[in-house]
């Protein structure tokens, strides 16, 4: 489920989302911008499978538990180290 495996591809993994959200952040979003713009991303590749919602929360999850965003009235940013 966070890895990849034999069952689960890289770009479905938890990690690899959190790897595309983090890519998207260069400035900080709104968690419905984030989403738009992860599905139209997904969408206009045909390689990337679409993700429901509740799987891109959970990879905004794994990312705030391992402090990679910050998560400020509503508005994601990267971490500052």
């Amino acid at each position: 489920m966070i890895l990849p495996t034999k069952h689960i591809r890289p770009d479905r993994a938890l990690i690899g989302v959190g790897a595309e959200i983090l890519g998207l952040l260069v400035q900080p979003m709104t968690v419905s911008s984030l989403w738009d713009a992860i599905r139209l991303r997904r969408s206009a590749e045909t390689s990337s499978p679409a993700i429901d919602y509740r799987w891109f929360v959970l990879a905004l999850d794994m990312l705030y538990a391992i402090r990679a965003i910050e998560l400020d009235r509503g508005i994601v940013r990267k971490a500052t180290p």
